[in-house]
Parts: structure tokens; sequence; C-alpha cells
């Protein structure tokens, strides 16, 4: 294994691949550094003497500019760097070099099993959505979903239960000694165990969400949630939909209907609607609604899988909880797997703009030609105008878990994020939930925000999610399987509860870039077949959150 890389011949600083000790003498490419402080895995150094006012290159960008004296071998820091990137614009656009899709003749007779839909789409999951037009309905969806999941066989294992249940035994029988020696049980046991078969074996759940909108907002974020339950609605793994409404609320039925058709206009998926205000009392209204949904799922359950071409997989690609070693191997590895995808003629999405910040041009040079290159320009601005109508800049956009891993600016952030897109040019520019309209890489207007995010991208028609993450993370999503990558070994052992997939050896130097993204895009085979969940999945973690626009980063 390497003890250190340098990702770029234009940059002036050198990342470390292992912890390096204060005056450790480090080589690289016949070239000797002397380590001027303890330096942690995933943390960088200078090549060169840098007075204030000098840029940092990393990636072969602008990532930022000194505010000290930065001395040779020294580590950059946020004492001693700020954030700076290079400005951007559709008038200095250069198209990029012509791009050959790669040789993917192996690939092409590979087939996966989903769920064919009458618009053409392929879903990966046959699901039943259930979905509340405003907060007011909230109560009722959690009613719903606690009848459904318990009586069919979708509830998640009630271990934590269980293990309150033998703490209040021990209360109860005055052993108060007992509660310290009582465990939770092992999850993984435990979940098999307590699994029922499921009554319904071709739908593989239904879903229920909850927000805190639809009335009482502008009408901008009422307006855009029936935008967003719209994108959800047709994603391709959702099968038939129940909607409550309360009636009066600014989020109408009428405005998702004509929604729905404009996303998608051959759209003819069982939907039910349920007005609370045109019943009598709410035991009506819920009592038709269950019954009509569990007919609902009778059909649904007719439906079996078939062979399908990998290129009907659409793919968002994200990352969250990053680490400095993010933007060296997991990134780049399902980059490498988005070219493969784009070559076949496939679908994958490139999320969360503030995490663009820096590498804009060549997002610009990469669109396939101006108008595109002008959405994606625009986007970008307006996005970042609405940040700071609040107070908030793209530099803000690290946190402090990926300061302390070693991603200094957010142009460092960014500039490693961009990997997770490959190098195919960019065929599409998206707005939130906004649908693909032809295949090859879209850029996907999101936050960076992971729930915020992986939501977008759902709404937007991904039919799976590649989530890498380099500090470990949970996010799932309610309709959308959502694979998490660690970008090293340690994270994948320390968190295997959450992690489905480890591009750890690209660091250790046991395999390339290429292998390991090769090697999850045939893990991803089984996992679309059904043969497997993710770990997400298995543990029920179905986040949503709608954004309303220019508050998240």
């Amino acid at each position: 294994m390497h003890t250190v890389l340098k990702l770029h011949p234009k940059d002036n600083v050198i990342v470390a691949l292992q912890n390096l000790k204060a005056g450790e003498i480090v080589d690289f490419e016949g070239i000797s550094y002397e380590i001027q402080h303890d330096l942690d895995a995933k943390h960088k150094f200078v090549t060169e003497d840098l007075a204030i006012g000098d840029y940092v290159t990393m990636y072969g960008v602008l990532v930022g500019k000194a505010t000290k004296p930065i001395k040779r071998g020294a580590q950059i820091t946020t004492f001693n760097l700020k954030h700076e990137s290079d400005p951007y614009s559709v008038e200095k656009r250069e198209p990029a070099a012509a791009w050959s899709p790669l040789d993917v003749d192996s690939w092409k007779n590979k087939t996966f099993n989903g769920y064919y839909r009458n618009d053409g789409s392929v879903g990966i999951r046959n699901y039943w959505l259930v979905v509340p037009l405003v907060f007011c309905e909230n109560r009722n969806i959690l009613v719903m979903k606690d009848a459904f999941e318990r009586e069919l066989g979708y509830a998640q294992p009630e271990i934590y239960r269980n293990q309150v249940r033998d703490l209040l035994s021990a209360y109860q029988s005055g052993n108060l000694a007992a509660i310290e020696k009582i465990q939770l049980a092992d999850q993984e046991n435990e979940a098999i165990k307590s699994s029922p078969t499921h009554l319904f074996p071709n739908v593989d759940g239904i879903k229920f969400l909850t927000h805190e909108t639809g009335c009482g907002g502008t009408n901008q974020d009422t307006d855009a949630l029936c935008d967003l339950f719209a994108g959800m609605i047709v994603n391709p793994n959702v099968a038939g939909v129940t909607v409550l409404s309360l009636g009066c609320q600014k989020s109408q039925i009428d405005y998702l209907k004509s929604e729905i058709l404009k996303r998608n206009p051959k759209f003819d998926r069982p939907i039910l609607y349920f007005d609370q205000q045109t019943y009598g009392t709410e035991n009506a209204m819920m009592s038709d609604a269950i019954r009509e949904t569990f007919k609902g799922i009778i059909e649904i359950n007719k439906q079996s899988r078939k062979p399908a071409p990998l290129n009907k997989l659409n793919i968002g690609l994200k990352c969250g909880g990053s680490d400095g070693f993010s933007g060296i191997s997991a990134n780049p590895a399902i980059g490498h797997l988005s070219d493969i995808m784009v070559s076949l003629g496939g679908t994958t999405f490139l999320a969360e703009f503030p995490e663009l910040c820096g590498v804009e041009q060549e997002l610009i040079n990469r669109c396939v030609d101006e108008a595109k290159a002008q959405k994606f320009a625009h986007l970008m601005k307006e996005y970042a105008d609405q940040a700071a109508a609040v107070g908030a800049t793209f530099d803000m956009n690290p946190s402090v878990g990926n300061i302390k891993d070693g991603l200094i600016t957010d142009a460092i952030k960014s500039a490693g994020a961009a990997k997770k897109g490959g190098t195919a040019p960019v065929a599409g520019v998206l707005n939130y939930t906004e649908q693909a309209t032809e295949s090859g890489l879209h850029l996907l207007c999101t936050p960076g925000n992971d729930v915020l995010a992986t939501t977008g991208m759902a709404a937007s028609g991904a039919t799976i999610i590649l989530f890498t993450t380099g500090l470990g993370t949970p996010t799932g999503n309610p309709i959308t399987p959502t694979v998490k990558i660690s970008t090293n070994n340690r994270l994948a052992e320390k968190m295997s509860d959450i992690i489905d997939f480890s591009s750890g050896k690209v660091i250790t130097g046991e395999e390339t870039i290429e292998q390991n993204g090769e090697s999850l895009l045939n893990w991803l085979i089984g996992l679309a077949n059904g043969d497997y969940l993710t770990k997400a999945e298995t543990l029920g973690q179905d986040d949503f959150i709608p954004w309303k626009r220019g508050v998240n980063l």
C-alpha cells in the first residue's frame, strides 16, 4: 500500500493514505518531503512553501487560498486555508474533448428481473405508496401504517420493544440489579426469527410518508410538495398509490393530478384519493381508504418480475458523511459505474449542487449543448442567490465531520464529490423533481443535505441510489433502495449494520477504481432482482423530507 497519493499533476498538495509522524521523510515520485506535524490519514500537506494569498490546487482545480504562510510539508487546515474557487461562465465554455463510450460488450447481455410499467420503465421494487397532501393527515397515515404493516407482515422486528418489556419485568419484580444485565437481543438473528412470510409475495412493501407542510406556507412550497409527490408516484418502483387529503389545504388533489400527467401522460397505475371533509367522520374515510388500499394491493400482487436490460436501471449518485478518501475511492468507483451505465444507454443522476462548487466550468464544458450549459449555470446561480438571501453561502457546506476527516473547504469536498459523475458528457440538466427525458448523465439540482437529496433523486426517477460515505450514515429512502458504499474498509467493519459495499480495497491497492466499480455493478444486479435488500431497507430506514427552496445547503 502506498503511503501518500497525488491526485493530479497540477496539484500542490499530497494526500496521506496512512498516519504520518512529524519529521518523517516521505518520498513520492522521486521527491522527498519532510512532514512538519503529525498528520492523520485523509489529510493533506503542501508540496511547496506558500505565502498568504497563494492558491492551493487539488484534483487539478483551485480549492483554496492560504490565509497564513504554509511551510512545505505542512498540513492544510481551516486555520491556514479558506475556500476559493475559479469563476465560471457559459461564455468561457470550451466543449470537452470527444468522449468515447466504454467497451461494455461484457455487460450488454446481462439482465435484471424487474417490474415493467406500461410507459416502458422498469422498477426494481413493487411498492404501494400512501401519502398525505397536508400535515393534518399525518395521524391517519400513521394509523394506516401500523395496521397494514403489522397485519401483512411488513413491520420491523420489535427488538427494542422486547428489551423495554424485559426491563419493565425486572422493575416490577423488584429485581433492579437485573436491569444492568439485560442486553438488546442480536438484531440480525431476531429479525430472522420474527420476520413473518409476506402474504403478498409480489408486493415488496407498503410505504407511508408524513411531512410538516401542505398548508400555511408559501404557494411555492405547497406546489413543490405536489411536484415532489407527483415525481415519486410516477417512479417505476411505485405500483399503486393512496392519497389522503383534508380538503381545504393549499396542496390540492387537482394540482397533483395535473403534475402526475405532466410527468407521465401514459400514467395508468392505480391511484386512490380520499378527501376527509367530504366524509361525515374520520372513521368513515379511514374505513374506505383501508378497504380500497387493500383491494389495490391484491391487484399489484398479480404482477411479476421479468428480465430487463441493465440500461433500464436509473441510478442516483450521492455522497454523505464524506471523508478525505471519498474522492479517491468510492466516488470515482461509482463514477466509473456511471460511465458504464451511460455507455449502455442508461440514465444516471449527479445531484447536490452545493457540492459542485469549484468544478462548474468543467461541467459546463461537458454539457452536450449550450442550452444545457446555460440551464446548469442558471440553476447554480439561482441556488447560490437563494442561499445568500438567508445568510448562507456554499463555503458553509462542509460539516464538522467533513473537516475533521480532511475536507477543509467546500471546493475540496466538491472536487471529490464530482468524481461520482465519471467522465461522460452531461446529457441533461434537471431542476428538483424534474424527470429525465433522455438517457445519459444528468445534473440534478438538489441540496447537499442527505435526505433532501435522496428524496429529490427518487422524485426524478432514480430506481437505485448509490450513496458513498466515509464516516457512516443510515440514510435510506422509502421507494428507492439506497446502497451505502464505504470509502474505507475500517468503516465497513465498524458499521457493518448500515454499510452494503466497501471501496476500501482501492485505498489498500488491492483493487483499481475500475475493478471496484464493476464489482459493485455486479452486486447491484442481485439487488435489482430482489435477491437481497440494502441495509437501509432491512432497517426500515425510510427517510423523506421535502425541500423548501433556498433554505438548505
